[in-house]
Order: C-alpha cells, then structure tokens, then sequence
C-alpha cells in the first residue's frame, strides 16, 4: 500500500526533516514510529524538506507499507507511537505513482512577525519578534513584486548544491494578523532559505535601510546584494499541491 500522510511539527526540537545521525529529525522521528506500526515499510519521501527550527501546518510525506493497520487506522496508530511535537493529521491510500516529492506540483509557506511590543512567551519560538517600526506600503510592494518568473541568486546561500535558479511564484502577500503580520507565499519550487532571506531582505527595505531594488535582485543578484536571512522560528510549510489537483490548492493552511 501506497500510504500518503499529512503531518503537522513544532520544529524546534528538531534539527530539520532529513535523518542525521545521532541528532532528532522529524524524518528519524517518524521512522521509528513506522517501525512500530509497519514492519518492512520503505520508501519514506517527503514534499518539502525543512530545515532546523522550521515548522509545518501541513507537511505532506509517502511510503510504502506491506503490513501493519489500514489506511482508515493509520492516523491514529503513528500519532500514538509519536512525541507530542508531530502529529498526523491524515492518512490515506494513495495511487501507486504518488510519490511525495516528485508528485509535488508547488508549496506553500508561511512567515509569522510579531510586531507588539511586548514580546509573547508562548510564541517565543514560533514566530520572529520585530516591535520596530515597518513600512507596510513597501512591504506590500515587495510583495507585488514576486509573483512572475525570477532569479533568485540572490536569496539563496552562495554554496549551494542548486544548478537551477529560477522559480516561478504564484502567490505573494503580507496579511494583518493582530499583533503579528503574516507573509504568505507559493510557488513551484522553492530554494534553500529563500523564503527566509526574502523575509529578512523585505523587513530591512520596510524599516527604511538602504537595499537594492525588488527588480534588481530578482535578475540574477549575487547572494551579497540582498539582506540578511530571516530566523527560522518564524517560517511555516503551509501546504503542498499535487499533480491533477486543482489550482489553488497549494495555498492548502494559510489563513
């Protein structure tokens, strides 16, 4: 059985998805739990990779199971041989081609800034404290900006092991969200710390420091022409679209 689950994590205590030796993943941690329930399962893949500290409202993951509870039961059975930081919030049998990264047709995160001034002990670790003045008129234009096929050299580390630097966005936007100001965005693919460098880049613009232009640095930039890279505590995989579902759908956890 092809087993296509959707997961929530709290990535703090975690050191990313991808399994390491020796430190928690979210991909170490889920495989125990698979070793409880479904001896002999294989072919664990994952839509979004996340990096350390990073979350997930709706992370998307396949495998293959040859025995252990049915699809309607697997929820249930992992989310109790799971830590309280990872839940599966559904599980379905998939066709035999789906497979959750190559099947992924765009994704979607979700960036939290908290802007009150009093920073938020509950909310220390999930969302990035900026009490500071920010011009919404320039991140909003920012935000304009994206949507469109670019390069985005300049929002991903310079070592990198990407061979291809264009991304087509579908969807950008900042959103008010009481003390906190939400940027959500969506695209086919996306490159390591984009997202975040894209953050940090936008907030320095919106405080009034100098930065170069939106238009300049999506053409190519190099990696030093753009701000700094958001923490990772504020950013959120929101949701994952596959092939043959219908289009909006990678916008799936944003509110």
């Amino acid at each position: 059985m092809n087993l296509r689950l959707t997961l929530s994590y709290d990535g703090t205590g975690f050191r990313g998805w991808a399994r390491q030796p020796g430190l928690r993943t979210v991909e170490g941690t889920l495989a125990t739990a698979l070793d409880e329930r479904y001896p002999g399962w294989h072919g664990l893949a994952v839509a979004g990779r996340t990096d350390t500290g990073v979350h997930a409202l709706r992370q998307v993951a396949s495998v293959r199971v040859a025995a252990g509870p049915p699809a309607a039961s697997a929820a249930a059975a992992l989310n109790a041989a799971l830590p309280d930081d990872v839940v599966i919030l559904d599980a379905a049998e998939a066709p035999d081609p789906f497979h959750a990264r190559h099947s992924a047709r765009a994704r979607s995160y979700l960036y939290r800034v908290r802007v009150a001034r009093p920073p938020s002990a509950l909310d220390a670790r999930r969302a990035l404290h900026h009490p500071g003045a920010l011009d919404r008129a320039v991140l909003d234009a920012w935000a304009a900006a994206l949507p469109g096929t670019h390069d985005f050299t300049a929002f991903t580390p310079t070592e990198t092991q990407h061979e291809t630097f264009t991304r087509t966005v579908h969807h950008a936007a900042w959103a008010d969200a009481g003390d906190e100001l939400h940027f959500t965005i969506a695209a086919d693919s996306f490159l390591r710390h984009m997202v975040r460098t894209l953050v940090g880049t936008m907030l320095v613009a919106a405080r009034g420091e100098p930065t170069h232009a939106a238009a300049a640095l999506l053409a190519g930039a190099p990696r030093s022409a753009a701000g700094p890279t958001a923490p990772p505590h504020g950013l959120y995989l929101a949701g994952v679209r596959f092939e043959g579902e219908e289009p909006g759908r990678e916008l799936v956890g944003i509110h």
